[in-house]
């Protein structure tokens, strides 16, 4: 099966090679023009909409254990599936009032994205699975400018996350397929898709770009008084978060028009970024040591610290590099601990007692992401010279040092890959090799027991 989707693979990739010939054929324009109303002659006044579609082929080599969806052993799994369908409206009705829509789906594959926990084995409505998944707000904040370039305060549903660069970062123009999912800290727990209601404020004073933010994290969790375990679980109440993340723009300027920090601007900028940010949120979790005792609440703490650079080396060959090092401090409660798999098909694993190297963080390919401890995040890239036609290449490799109480033990993990540049991050095709750590449950401990891989391959357009 692995052969097969790297033949795909590097068929699609010859695919759009021969497409994108066309770039020099001098009747053809292939540039991105943007969707632009303008409402006043001189431009300051416009509705922009964006659109775009990134749509995965992933090959699994599965958790042990894992089960399919007849609860048989299944060693790995192939999808077709949508990682994100999006639409974004940009309203500036006047140089001081901005209005921000943004909606779409995310995650769709033939068993998720319809009703939860079910799968598609009937017509009815509890048995859609994959099918007609929720179409949903991202966005949709308002935003005026009480010192242009410099205080801007907003509010609403919003992106103006603290703790990172990658904590907002854009999904249009990542280097690498996609984001390492524990840059957003609260994925899906007290965040809509990494989204908080809230007040923020931000702006630009000289090279110094910052936001911070006032929210009202979503209800989640169980309530209080049933908290029996003795790892921090996520616990319903009504406190306020604040964040904030402070970028030192050492060479060029940055645009913070919205809130998505870009991920490669291939050469088109040279930029070197220094961060810093956090994120608190008291009584997100709670523990309970004893059947005899009391649960004790935790105040949830992210730190983040960074550096990013993206410059140009040869502007006429078109060759560029991009790096960035982040390192996460995060104190969510005693031994807190989530184990992620982003579009996992088979989350269900055999019982110990039938496969002892079952998996402890579940199948498919959930692995631990997010939890009290640290992470060390790094990337490197380089743009090669453009083709004839215009494309060109950029390889790519990650690593990821995790290291949490919950584990005991650190762990290392790696991506390798090669984007194909159509025109841009506008029309791309990235294929990508991850790892990943696998743990088994020793008395009900994780205890390494080797990794696991995963193939993808995305393509991707947007307007």
């Amino acid at each position: 099966m692995l052969q097969k989707t790297i033949a795909l693979a590097l068929t699609v990739l010859c695919a759009g090679s021969l497409f994108a010939q066309g770039n020099a054929n001098p009747g053809v324009d292939h540039s991105y023009k943007p969707m632009l109303i303008k409402l006043d002659e001189k431009g300051t006044k416009f509705i922009r909409l964006i659109t775009w579609h990134q749509m995965w082929i992933s090959h699994t080599s599965n958790n042990p254990g894992t089960l399919d969806v007849n609860g048989e052993p299944q060693k790995s799994a192939t999808d077709m599936s949508i990682r994100r369908s999006r639409f974004l409206i940009q309203a500036q009705v006047s140089p001081r009032f901005m209005i921000i829509s943004h909606w779409g789906i995310n995650n769709q594959s033939f068993i998720n994205g319809g009703s939860a926990g079910t799968l598609g084995t009937g017509s009815s409505a509890s048995g859609q699975g994959g099918k007609r998944p929720q179409l949903y707000m991202h966005d949709a904040w308002t935003e005026f400018a009480v010192k242009p370039g410099k205080l801007h305060l907003g509010t609403g549903l919003h992106y103006w996350n603290g703790v990172s660069r990658f904590s907002s970062h854009s999904t249009l123009n990542f280097m690498t397929i996609d984001a390492p999912v524990f840059n957003w800290y609260n994925i899906e727990t007290t965040d809509q898709f990494a989204r908080q209601l809230g007040v923020y404020a931000k702006g630009q004073l000289g090279r110094l770009d910052y936001r911070l933010h006032l929210n009202k994290p979503f209800a989640f969790g169980s309530a209080l008084s049933s908290v029996s375990s003795a790892n921090a679980v996520n616990v319903i109440n009504e406190k306020w978060s604040t964040g904030g993340y402070f970028n030192y723009m050492l060479w060029e300027k940055e645009s913070n028009v919205l809130p998505f920090f870009v991920g490669t601007y291939l050469g088109s900028k040279k930029v070197l970024n220094i961060g810093a940010g956090w994120y608190s949120h008291k009584g997100a979790t709670a523990s309970k040591a004893s059947t005899a005792s009391s649960p004790k609440e935790f105040t949830q703490r992210n730190f983040g610290l960074d550096v990013y650079m993206d410059m140009p080396l040869n502007k006429k060959k078109g060759t560029a590099l991009n790096a960035y090092s982040v390192f996460y401090k995060s104190d969510y409660g005693n031994n807190y601990l989530r184990n992620i798999g982003i579009l996992n098909l088979h989350p269900g694993t055999q019982a110990v007692s039938a496969n002892p190297d079952a998996s402890w963080a579940g199948g498919g390919n959930a692995q631990p992401t997010i939890g009290t401890g640290n992470i060390w995040y790094t990337q490197l890239g380089y743009l090669l010279p453009k083709l004839k036609n215009g494309t060109a290449f950029m390889p790519y490799a990650t690593f990821t040092y995790k290291n949490f109480d919950r584990i005991g033990k650190s762990s290392g993990q790696f991506d390798l890959g090669l984007n194909y540049l159509i025109n841009g991050h506008n029309a791309k095709i990235t294929l990508q090799y991850s790892t990943r750590p696998v743990y088994k449950s020793v008395g009900g401990d994780p205890v390494r027991n080797g990794s696991k891989g995963e193939m993808i391959l995305q393509t991707q357009i947007f307007l």
